[in-house]
């Protein structure tokens, strides 16, 4: 049952990384487009998230609540010595929300809906941004739980080159992701091309700044070489993801983009299978080398039975129940309707 439970983290966080990216890369290229077009890109924002925007925490509640409940020590430990990102990420969360909620439902449009506008793109860069720093936090090996001053603690675990170049990264990944998923909700054949543009530019952009982190792995010492390469799996993904990334380019200068969604959503399952299987099962690494597994550090037997059966439990319910509001919304209207 313990791989059951490991399996639905490792999905939670896939499923948010690919919806929940999509999502706040929405607000991404918001904050990049013009200013005349910057209320056609909320438009097409609105059609392709406003119905499930929320939703879409659902798979970071669940990534959560599995470590709360099934690994404490392992909760605990990123509770403490990544605090301030953490507290961050869930602030722009809370922020994003509120303010999408305002601009889209408030009944009185003012000088307050630039307020509400500005705090939507803003907290949509910001998010992601700390979302990966905690990623890479987690794995950089700069966690000092033996450290004696609040700065080493509790800054220099999160705060080098690395995991800000992986923020950035994320931040552009999830710019990619939802300029091709929003190909698809264009109204227009106009918005189509601009956001197949939009495409191109954030995918090149996320290459370079993918190309960073391994600079500034490199300056900090990190083996991600051997991490992503040094294993069959790794090596295999990364070229699948590779290949993917040269037929995307292929299909986009022909303007073919009915299978864009399922190649961009295949290469950051790739990236996000390279990363973690390298490392599975150790989760945090620290500076003295010592390490947090999740075969280990879980909580009791029977704490893990019952979590497993109850996210088996609720996914049967919880699932279908999802992806038929996604349908319901994406049905076409009747004319009655």
């Amino acid at each position: 049952m313990l791989y059951v439970v490991i399996a639905f983290l490792w999905t939670s966080i896939w499923f948010y990384l690919l919806f929940g990216g999509a999502d706040f890369g929405a607000g991404i290229l918001e904050l990049f487009t013009t200013e005349k077009n910057k209320s056609r890109t909320r438009r097409t924002m609105y059609r392709a998230i406003g119905p499930i925007w929320e939703a879409n925490h659902m798979w970071l509640i669940i990534a959560i609540v599995i470590l709360f409940v099934g690994f404490p020590a392992i909760y605990s430990t990123m509770s403490i010595f990544l605090h301030i990102p953490l507290v961050i990420m869930l602030l722009g969360i809370i922020a994003r929300g509120t303010a999408f909620a305002f601009r889209h439902y408030d009944a009185v449009v003012d000088d307050m809906q630039v307020v509400y506008n500005r705090i939507f793109v803003w907290s949509s860069f910001i998010t992601p941004l700390f979302l990966g720093i905690i990623g890479a936090s987690a794995v950089s090996g700069n966690i000092n739980t033996n450290a004696h001053s609040f700065v080493q603690a509790y800054i220099f675990s999160w705060l080098d080159w690395f995991t800000v170049a992986v923020g950035f990264f994320t931040v552009a990944i999830c710019a990619f992701l939802a300029a091709v998923f929003l190909i698809g909700e264009a109204a227009n054949e106009k918005d189509r091309i601009r956001f197949i543009h939009k495409t191109r530019s954030s995918n090149i952009i996320a290459v370079f700044l993918g190309a960073m982190v391994f600079v500034a792995a490199h300056f900090e010492q990190i083996p991600l070489i051997d991490w992503l390469f040094g294993n069959p799996i790794g090596v295999t993904a990364t070229i699948a993801a590779s290949l993917s990334l040269v037929l995307m380019w292929i299909l986009l200068l022909k303007g073919r983009t009915k299978v864009l969604r399922i190649l961009a959503g295949f290469q950051v399952t790739m990236i996000l299978l390279t990363v973690t299987y390298e490392h599975f099962p150790k989760i945090v690494l620290f500076k003295d080398g010592s390490y947090l597994s999740l075969m280990v550090h879980h909580g009791e037997n029977k704490t893990i039975y019952t979590l497993g059966w109850a996210l088996i439990i609720g996914s049967v319910f919880i699932l279908p129940a999802l992806f038929y509001l996604m349908y319901s919304f994406k049905k076409p209207k009747s004319e009655s309707a």
